[in-house]
């Protein structure tokens, strides 16, 4: 078992209320419970002498190790081949019938000799609460209960097991054809064990995961010419949406490292504002209807809600059930994964001024506003009041979209959200005659622009810059043209593209913006940001630039890892840093495709 695995190295499992990953060698190093933003079950990717783990894997010293998902689903094949056989490890978690909440979740492994003779070893080391809370074991009739304050887990199946400590391991030997499977059950302290299951119920189960992927997957419009990487990501963003309330998580996990060894080590569990909405113009342009609405109403539940801090409507992120409140705080028994200390758990951003989140909130209730149901005059009076209050309040200085600690400026982005906040606004309310102070909304979204391109333009760079008054570049103007604040032509434009192509981008990956240019409070560097590479892609497709739209994102792909996921970041030697899978890359992935799909096809012959 190695010690720490590249970030890459794993699949993802899931149930649309949480989610597991896999490593390429049998490993399941991460996975929380109940839900995503739960305390820890196994943290060995963080913590791997104390951090628990899950251990299924052929016990040969030589061999290859391959990995893939089984076609159009959410179900993990792990290959071993050696001398003396083929091995297959098959991982899933069944999908939960309908959105209603339950404590009780299960990792399902099945291991089978394809050819000669193959001997499995089991280790089954749970840690919970983050490797906080203790736990007994019971031992009784082939089933492993483990109980610790507030969950029990239980461990079930064919591998006979024996006690080591507090924990189990096990063996079993098969042939060509054999097979044999145990199930990882969590559930409250008080929940009842579950029947053990048989062989063939555990694959009957198997199927019916794979049925409902294949069945969900059918339902895209996609037919473009990268369908396999387009399903990949939408099933990955089904993956990391919580069932019960719509809402999506930015990622599985937590504390993965934007630098190995630095500080920047986030907690990634919860549901950002920014790229939930984002998400919405993405599943409507593959079809996926219901998951659009249901974010749109969860997004308005916010919105009446008023939760923000200083009577702010929104704030950045919340808990997948809409909770607000996301204390920080510092795991110090961690080392954090290669020794990328502070590991963190909660995300005191939570409270930061980021005013963009209006533009991307009214950008995807526009969006949406055709495929659900009409939120209602009381609906309608939550965004008037949003809308209301963002015209006293755009113009001040905030945290911006990358959540910097560094204090606030005046982002030039954080400005053209708020212009696209007060445009859907205006068009929402003529499309649909509803009342509202057009006449405010339109003074505010006028005054932004002529602001912007006054204060936010720099003559030397001839460009668009991160904030006023300054020099730096930032790649998340790249939405700017896709929310129509500017023309994706204009020539002020295509010299912005000019600049960041000068100064952000390496061979075709793309750097957010230079944090020694513009400190933002951490110490240590960062790789390029995946979603920006991919906000480059649509930008240049719109740009009517597509050989070096399709060639970027043709490049883009070889940094995808063995199964079609990708993490925040690209490090200097193509490693994918940061926590894994994002959510947000791989919605950004869906956003240039859909775009360059559409560019390509209208482009002459």
């Amino acid at each position: 078992m190695e010690r720490y695995p590249p970030i890459a190295d794993h699949g993802l499992v899931g149930d649309l209320q949480t989610a597991a990953l896999v490593s390429s060698q049998g490993v399941i190093d991460w996975f929380a419970a109940p839900r995503f933003d739960s305390p820890s079950v196994f943290a060995a990717l963080l913590h791997h002498d104390g951090g628990g783990y899950f251990r299924l894997a052929p016990d040969h010293p030589e061999g290859t190790w391959k990995q893939l998902y089984y076609p159009d689903s959410a179900v993990v094949v792990t290959r071993f081949m050696s001398p003396d056989g083929v091995g297959e490890i098959v991982d899933h978690m069944p999908v939960l019938p309908g959105p209603t909440p339950t404590d009780r979740h299960q990792l399902v492994r099945i291991v089978r000799a394809v050819r000669g003779t193959v001997h499995f070893a089991l280790e089954c080391r749970p840690r919970f609460d983050y490797a906080r809370a203790t736990h007994d074991l019971d031992l009784t009739d082939g089933t492993a209960t483990f109980r610790a304050p507030g969950t029990t887990a239980y461990l079930q199946g064919s591998i006979p097991l024996e006690r080591d400590g507090q924990d189990v391991r096990g063996g079993i030997t098969l042939s060509d054809g054999d097979q044999a499977a145990v199930v990882f059950t969590v559930c409250a302290q008080d929940g009842e064990a579950p029947p053990s299951p048989t062989t063939e119920q555990i694959t009957e189960e198997l199927w019916k995961n794979v049925d409902f992927w294949h069945e969900w997957v059918r339902t895209s419009n996609y037919h473009g010419r990268w369908m396999e990487m387009v399903h990949r990501s939408a099933i990955t963003l089904k993956l990391l949406t919580y069932a019960p309330s719509g809402a999506p998580v930015a990622a599985a996990t937590m504390g993965l490292p934007e630098q190995v060894g630095g500080e920047r080590n986030w907690d990634y569990r919860y549901t950002w504002v920014r790229d939930g909405s984002l998400s919405v113009r993405a599943l409507l342009d593959l079809g996926f209807v219901e998951e659009a609405t249901r974010f749109t109403h969860w997004l308005g539940d916010r919105l009446r809600a008023r939760e923000g801090p200083d009577d702010e409507p929104l704030q950045i992120m919340y808990r997948v059930d809409g909770d607000p409140h996301l204390t920080e705080e510092i795991l110090e028994h961690f080392e954090g994964y290669r020794g990328s200390y502070p590991v963190r758990a909660g995300n005191a951003a939570s409270d930061q001024l980021q005013l963009d989140i209006y533009g991307e909130a009214l950008y995807a209730l526009a969006e949406g506003r055709h495929v659900g149901e009409q939120a209602g005059y009381h609906g309608w009076k939550g965004l008037t009041r949003t809308l209301d209050w963002l015209a006293d309040s755009w113009d001040r200085p905030d945290e911006g979209i990358w959540e910097t600690r560094g204090g606030r400026k005046d982002f030039t982005y954080s400005r053209v959200m708020c212009w696209a906040a007060f445009d859907r606004g205006l068009k929402m309310a003529a499309e649909f005659s509803r009342p509202a102070d057009t006449a405010r909304w339109t003074r505010a979204r006028d005054e932004i622009l002529e602001q912007v391109m006054e204060r936010g333009w720099n003559e030397k760079e001839q460009a668009m810059v991160q904030h006023y008054g300054g020099d730096v570049l930032d790649a998340s103007l790249l939405l700017a043209p896709r929310v129509g604040f500017v023309s994706p032509r204009s020539p002020g434009w295509l010299n912005t593209l000019d600049a960041m192509e000068r100064v952000l981008v390496s061979d075709s990956l793309v750097y957010r913006y230079d944090p020694q240019a513009s400190p933002d409070g951490l110490r240590g560097s960062e790789g390029t940001f995946s979603l920006c590479t991919f906000l480059y892609v649509d930008a240049l497709a719109r740009a009517g630039r597509l050989p070096q739209a399709r060639y970027t994102f043709e490049k883009m792909q070889t940094y995808a890892n063995h199964v079609g996921l990708f993490a925040e970041e690209i490090g200097p030697s193509g490693e994918q840093l940061g926590n894994f899978p994002q959510a947000f890359t791989h919605l950004s992935l869906i956003m240039a495709a859909t775009t360059l799909d559409e560019a390509l096809d209208r482009a002459p012959r």
